[in-house]
């Protein structure tokens, strides 16, 4: 969301997407752990929200959503409008999915966070086979592949697994898009769920990058057929089966040679190397 490549200035800028990213999924943990059946996306995302400008969020990229059920897969969206908290309510042992990308002092994040409540060992699994989509993501951006091949090869792991791409679903079918600083002079204000500034900022980085044949949003189309933009992106590869659907979302770091995830200390993260320890044990 930014041309500017903000792993050029200092260590204390990463701290700052960090520290947001953090308080984010704190956020959406926090939040997840008061879902009770009953509850509607309309008042999880409600709850995000309060949490997050209670701890000094100021403005949004984008304001919470929540999908419960069969929306954590985006089964039947054709309208932008779909993405938006329903009236849908929790029952017992229903995925969820709560995401957000709030702005503090300039800074972004945008994170996803995926769960259930009560018993789903079928959510499990997915999220098991979630964790190698990490993985091949750093690799390839690393390795200096195009967007368009990264994006193609997240797309084979997919079918391999037996499971389909949801994140083709999202408008514009991306894997991700460009994060930075937030610099405008417009007074913070949400249209549409989206903030005015940040979107004044992504409109100006469309813009910019088109002038040399590339875009701020990672799909698989040609626009993104070249390496990754030295920078900071959001990621999330977004896998379904049947009526479930999982994703993380959180910050990649691209320099000129090489990529890396900004934290590793995240849910998701901690999930997955508790169950390799387990089943270590176990052998």
């Amino acid at each position: 969301m930014s041309h500017t490549n903000v792993t050029e200035d200092t260590d204390v800028d990463l701290d700052a997407f960090r520290d947001l990213q953090q308080l984010a999924y704190r956020a959406a943990g926090d939040v997840a752990a008061t879902l009770e059946p009953g509850v509607t996306e309309r008042e999880a995302a409600r709850r995000i929200r309060a949490h997050l400008e209670g701890h000094g969020v100021q403005d949004w990229f984008h304001t919470p959503f929540a999908w419960f059920g069969d929306r954590t897969a985006f089964r039947g969206f054709r309208s932008p409008l779909q993405f938006f908290p329903s009236g849908r309510r929790l029952e017992e042992g229903m995925p969820f999915i709560l995401d957000c990308a709030p702005v503090r002092d300039g800074y972004v994040a945008d994170i996803g966070y995926s769960g259930y409540l009560g018993e789903n060992p079928l959510h499990d699994r997915l999220m098991d086979d979630l964790r190698a989509h990490r993985r091949l993501i750093v690799d390839r951006v690393s390795a200096g592949e195009t967007l368009q091949d990264v994006y193609r090869a997240v797309d084979g792991l997919i079918r391999e697994q037996g499971y389909d791409n949801r994140h083709r679903v999202y408008p514009g079918r991306v894997i991700a898009h460009q994060v930075g600083r937030v610099r405008s002079r417009l007074p913070r204000a949400v249209v549409a769920g989206f903030g005015i500034r940040s979107l004044q900022t992504l409109v100006g980085d469309l813009l910019v990058e088109r002038v040399h044949h590339r875009s701020p949003l990672w799909a698989d189309g040609d626009i993104s057929a070249h390496p990754a933009t030295p920078g900071l992106w959001a990621v999330e590869p977004h896998i379904g089966f049947r009526d479930i659907g999982v994703k993380f979302e959180e910050i990649l770091v691209v320099t000129e040679d090489d990529a890396h995830w900004l934290d590793d200390d995240l849910p998701h993260v901690r999930r997955w190397d508790a169950t390799a320890a387990t089943s270590l044990e176990n052998r």
